[in-house]
């Protein structure tokens, strides 16, 4: 019995992470009503910014060489780099998302927060510590370790770029419409306030100033959700019981908002094989474990990492719930819109803003323009962090190690990066401005997909399996990123939601389960049948790399004891 219910949380547990996929996509969905200025918001905006653009000043007269480019010159703390891997990880998709989704299904908002966890801690440790021991500044440094330089920097690069500008598209298209919503301003102008200070902040600060972005944002982010959650609850006497008794009177669907819910197993496991892998395989999370001084520091980062990140999302939890009791249904937060001929009654600004809604119940006007600001901050963290892999990718892997094949200076591998952000924030801006009327809720989970299924993969069987070989690894890594795009291009999202067709060609929305089993096998199997002088090299450049990558050994900033 008891085994049967754990199951069936299980399964709950990984189906609400379904939602990932669209609240991660950006923070508004739905109509968008423009409002008027809010000031409160504004002044809170501009501190934020200037703050920042002082720290990137600050950044910029230490950034000299690569190192300080693309690690910060691998003197970030495990402390600080946990604050900053948090700031990454909690988007404000996340922030507002998860509130949303606890604010309209009740229970299930915290099944899914402890879904979308649960796998992190478990993959960060797993490569983390190797992670650090065998590589430079990107990923592509580990998968390339032992192999030819050439096609994996390039294969690692193309899924790096793929992920990032999916990613930068779903977060521009949220910025855009929270600004529109908060500010007041238009929806274009919302971008290109984005796209200019991620292009100042990485341009001139590099990571040292990306890094400060991330940690300021996540301490204002959690210091903002404690406050928010100590008011609910002493609202309702410090008493979870009286939080539930509340919302359940205050939500239409009454007690059923305690049940969790279900969906197809197939659904659920490839969702959760998605989230959890995928996680492993996104390059700004990996990029971080490059800023530490060794893997001492890095084990560290993944402990603060996971306590701040578990922490927001029991804080989001009450959050949701205080957001229906003192929220659903109050007339000053809802208006009426008119869908299918019909009045329909929903939040001001659409389904996904019952935090910012709850901030203004709580702690009033200056209360609700911190929390916006500090939803805008999120996103410049998050953009800024992609936009600094998706250019260390282009500078490092494909100019200086593929085009250049070595033959250069740090001088013009950095010029070559700071034009690759500029080239990233222009087509950020705009992509974000022609995916405005568009649902980009499938981007994300594409951003996923992409990294569970050719990233992650090609990453773990170089550090795990003596067997990899170059051709294996790029024909494997190629084929689960051609699968798990086209399996989603062909899914119920894509396909029928936004192309309009009648009926799904893959029948899932969630392809991982399929496509990343598939790209380990390809891996494995094209490894196996390569038998090539060179297949014969990489087998026993093998050992010497695995003593790297448990010990330390001969790994950049290590004490080599």
């Amino acid at each position: 019995m008891k085994t049967g219910i754990v199951n069936r949380l299980g399964l709950a547990a990984l189906t609400l992470a379904a939602s990932v996929q669209t609240l991660a996509a950006g923070a508004i969905e739905g109509p968008v009503t423009q409002r008027s200025t809010n000031w409160h918001a504004i002044i809170m905006f501009v501190i934020f910014v200037a703050f920042t653009l002082g720290i990137t000043y600050w950044a910029a007269r230490r950034t000299r060489s690569a190192k300080d480019f693309y690690a910060a010159g691998g003197g970030i703390t495990g402390l600080q780099n946990g604050l900053a891997i948090a700031g990454d990880y909690m988007s404000a998709a996340s922030f507002l998302g998860i509130s949303a989704m606890v604010f309209t299904k009740g229970y299930d908002g915290l099944i899914y927060s402890l879904g979308f966890l649960v796998g992190w801690p478990l993959i960060t440790f797993l490569v983390a510590e190797r992670l650090r021991n065998l590589g430079k500044y990107t990923f592509a440094d580990v998968a390339s370790y032992r192999l030819q330089q050439t096609p994996i920097r390039t294969f690692a690069a193309v899924g790096t770029l793929v992920v990032v500008t999916l990613y930068l598209i779903a977060q521009m298209v949220g910025a855009g419409a929270l600004i529109q919503l908060l500010f007041g301003l238009p929806y274009s102008y919302a971008v290109v306030i984005v796209g200019v200070l991620m292009v100042l902040y990485v341009t001139f600060g590099g990571m040292l100033a990306t890094t400060w972005v991330q940690i300021i944002k996540a301490v204002m982010l959690l210091a903002g959700a404690t406050f928010m959650a100590f008011m609910v609850l002493s609202a309702t006497g410090f008493s979870l019981d009286n939080l539930f008794a509340a919302a359940i009177k205050a939500h239409p669907k009454g007690a059923a908002i305690m049940a969790p819910g279900g969906t197809t197993p197939i659904e659920t496991i490839s969702l959760g094989v998605g989230l959890m892998f995928g996680t492993a395989g996104l390059p700004h999370i990996l990029m971080r474990f490059f800023t530490v001084k060794d893997a001492k520091e890095a084990r560290k980062s993944v402990f603060f990492a996971t306590g701040f990140i578990g922490y927001f999302y029991i804080l989001t939890f009450i959050i949701g719930f205080g957001a229906i009791m003192l929220v659903m249904g109050k007339p000053e937060y809802t208006t009426t819109v008119m869908e299918k001929g019909k009045a329909v009654t929903q939040l001001i600004g659409g389904a996904n803003m019952p935090a910012i809604h709850l901030a203004n119940a709580v702690g009033g006007d200056w209360f609700q323009g911190f929390i916006s600001a500090v939803a805008f901050a999120t996103i410049l963290a998050v953009v800024s962090g992609l936009t600094l892999s998706g250019a260390s990718a282009v500078s490092h892997d494909l100019y200086a190690n593929v085009f250049a094949r070595g033959h250069t200076n740090e001088a013009k591998e950095i010029r070559v990066s700071k034009y690759a952000t500029l080239t990233l924030g222009v087509i950020a801006i705009l992509l974000g401005i022609a995916f405005q009327k568009t649902n980009v809720a499938f981007m994300v989970g594409l951003a996923f997909s992409v990294a569970a299924s050719a990233n992650f993969p090609v990453l773990f069987m170089s550090m795990f399996w003596r067997g990899l070989t170059t051709r294996g690894a790029v024909t494997g890594g190629s084929i689960g990123l051609i699968c798990a795009v086209t399996m989603i291009v062909t899914g119920p999202t894509v396909w029928v939601k936004i192309l309009g067709n009648a009926a799904p060609i893959f029948p899932y929305d969630n392809p991982s389960i399929f496509s990343m089993p598939l790209a380990f096998f390809v891996i494995y199997l094209v490894s196996k049948l390569d038998t090539s002088a060179a297949a014969q090299r990489e087998h026993a450049a093998f050992p010497a790399q695995f003593v790297r990558s448990m010990t330390g050994v001969g790994a950049e900033g290590a004490s080599n004891h």
